[in-house]
């Protein structure tokens, strides 16, 4: 059994109180959160988690074995390092940090003291993105010409980061995670309607030695909900809509066929439409994996499906694109 403590009881915090006490591999030993007020639902429905300690007490906590962070970005590098200081495994929401500099420090640390340093990117562990990387590994698509993103929604702003730290980090996983090649180039297009505020509106492309095209739409001021995936293979082509109760991914076998054409001496392009197929897919929830891989690399019986090497990457591509957006668009090289 790992004892854990939770650092945050915001957004976030309460599902990973339910998973972590969801799972046979933990023990919530305490949660604390600047705001107490937030704490006393918890306190009624789990008396035994102690919400009496402060951030610093918990983390030099001797019987605690590991922390979840679950806090404002700007505070991940501080309260991560201090952990892992005092002998502690980390568990820290995405962003890793603020800086891609400060990430290479947290695993650096964790590398120096031998413990575990854990990104929590959710969607790797989604049964949608697990089938998509089956059809990808297993070449049902095909070769991959683009992956194109829409994920908008009206708010909330977050002070704390723009949206492409809040929105795009989460395409940026699912894309380390889908394809083995990495992006050489990343620009970037953004706007803050609002003044003195982050970027709450922004696009991103991402380009890569071979064919395959990434672009990631992302906005706060959205009249709708949007979470679409459309990615594009020279076999077939797949929708993966993230709001669908039910048939999230829909497997088209559309396409272009490009033929010679002897007869004229010409190339002739020809359009194929043919049936829909949308797979069954598990309702699970993903968070709990997240939680199980996690006690698996403490116990060192398996590798997190992102290592903290990719999730410091993400950070570097969102830097490069942050910079793109401030010099107008220009390419940011990311070798």
């Amino acid at each position: 059994m790992i004892n854990i403590g939770i650092l945050g009881y915001g957004y976030w915090g309460p599902n990973l109180v339910r998973n972590f006490n969801n799972s046979d591999q933990f023990k919530v030993k305490a949660v604390c959160d600047l705001d107490r007020i937030k704490l006393k639902p918890l306190q009624q429905a789990h008396p035994f988690i102690n919400i009496d300690k402060t951030f610093d007490e918990l983390i030099t906590d001797s019987s605690i074995d590991a922390i979840a962070i679950a806090t404002p970005i700007s505070t991940h590098y501080d309260l991560s390092i201090k952990a892992l200081q005092n002998g502690k495994h980390v568990f820290v929401e995405k962003p890793m940090a603020d800086t891609s500099l400060k990430c290479m420090q947290l695993i650096e640390e964790s590398e120096k003291r031998n413990l575990v340093l854990f990104v929590d990117h959710t969607f790797p562990y989604t049964e949608s993105v697990n089938k998509i990387k089956h059809l990808i590994t297993n070449n049902i698509l095909g070769e991959i010409y683009y992956f194109d993103s829409t994920r908008v929604n009206l708010g909330l702003f977050d002070f704390d980061s723009s949206v492409i730290w809040d929105l795009a980090i989460h395409d940026l996983s699912i894309v380390e995670y889908l394809f083995d090649t990495k992006p050489i180039s990343v620009s970037g297009v953004g706007k803050a309607n609002i003044d003195g505020q982050p970027i709450n509106i922004a696009s991103i492309s991402l380009n890569f030695n071979n064919n395959l095209y990434v672009h990631i739409n992302v906005n706060w001021l959205s009249p709708v909900k949007i979470r679409k995936i459309l990615i594009s293979g020279d076999k077939k082509m797949l929708v993966y809509d993230d709001i669908e109760p039910t048939e999230k991914i829909k497997i088209y076998d559309k396409g272009i066929d490009v033929y010679d054409d002897l007869t004229i001496n010409k190339i002739k392009y020809g359009y194929r439409s043919g049936d829909v197929n949308a797979p069954y897919l598990k309702q699970e929830e993903p968070l709990l994996k997240v939680v199980e891989n996690f006690a698996d690399v403490i116990n060192g019986i398996d590798d997190p499906l992102l290592s903290r090497y990719q999730a410091m990457n993400i950070i570097k591509i969102l830097e490069a694109a942050a910079l793109s957006i401030r010099h107008g668009g220009k390419p940011e090289s990311l070798i």
